[in-house]
C-alpha cells in the first residue's frame, strides 16, 4: 500500500449526499480483483452518457458534461469533496479501489459509510470528516475559485487552505500510523513474521504428529 503522509490537489466536488457504492463503481464492472484499471469506470453512470460495460474502450464514450468529474476546471483533481454518507451501500472494497486508480487519494465530507471508510485506509486514501458547516464553505469557495486546491498534511492533522488559513481534522492514531508508513493489514502481519516462525517451530516441536 502507497503510504500517504501529504498532499496537495484540486478539489473536484459532488454535491449530493449518500453517493453509493454503485454509484461510485457499477456492479457490472466488479469481476476483476486485480485493484487496478477501474478509473475509466468511475463514476460510470454519472459519468457517461451511454451504458458502460466491463472492458470498454472508454476513449470515445459520450461524457455526461453536467457531471463534475468531466469538466476542465477539475482536471487532474486528487482531493474528492462531497455530502453525508458518502460511500453508502454494498461493501464493495472496488469501490476505493476505482478512486485510487482514478488519482482520488483524499476524500473529504461530513461523514462515511463505516465500511467504506475502514476500507479506505486499507487502500491508502486519507477520508477526512469536516462539520457540514465547513464543508458547505468549501463547497463555495470550489464554486467561486477555478483550480481551487488545497494541501492536507497528515502527519499534523490540517488542511491549509490557499489563503493561508487551517483546518484541524481527526483520525484515529492508529490509522494514522497505518497510512503514514504504508502499512495494510498484510504488511502490519508480516512486522510480526519472526514472531510467527518462531511460533511454527515451537509449535512442531510440541505438536510433532501434526506434521507427519
Amino acid at each position: 500500500m502507497r503510504a500517504f503522509t501529504a498532499l496537495e490537489g484540486v478539489v473536484m466536488p459532488i454535491n449530493r449526499a449518500n453517493v453509493d457504492t454503485d454509484m461510485i463503481i457499477p456492479k457490472q464492472f466488479l469481476k476483476s480483483i486485480k485493484r487496478s484499471g477501474f478509473g475509466p469506470y468511475l463514476f460510470d453512470e454519472l459519468r457517461y452518457l451511454d451504458k458502460g460495460e466491463p472492458d470498454m474502450d472508454c476513449t470515445h464514450r459520450p461524457l455526461n458534461m453536467d457531471f463534475s468529474l468531466n469538466h476542465r476546471r477539475y482536471a487532474g483533481a486528487n482531493i474528492l469533496l462531497s455530502r453525508q454518507n458518502f460511500g453508502c451501500g454494498s461493501s464493495r472494497e472496488h469501490a476505493p479501489w476505482a478512486l485510487d486508480d482514478f488519482g482520488f487519494r483524499c476524500l473529504i465530507a461530513p461523514s462515511f459509510a463505516d465500511i467504506f471508510f475502514n476500507n479506505c485506509f486499507k487502500n491508502g486514501i486519507l477520508p477526512i470528516q469536516l462539520s457540514d458547516d465547513i464543508v458547505d464553505q468549501l463547497f463555495d469557495l470550489v464554486t467561486a475559485t477555478e483550480g481551487f486546491s488545497l494541501a492536507v498534511d497528515l502527519l499534523s492533522q490540517t488542511i491549509t487552505l490557499p489563503d493561508g488559513s487551517s483546518l484541524v481534522f481527526e483520525v484515529d492514531s492508529f490509522r494514522k500510523h497505518c497510512l503514514l508508513n504504508g502499512l495494510d493489514d498484510i504488511a502490519l502481519t508480516l512486522e510480526e513474521a519472526d514472531k510467527i516462525r518462531a511460533f511454527e517451530v515451537l509449535h512442531k516441536q510440541k505438536t510433532p504428529w501434526l506434521y507427519r
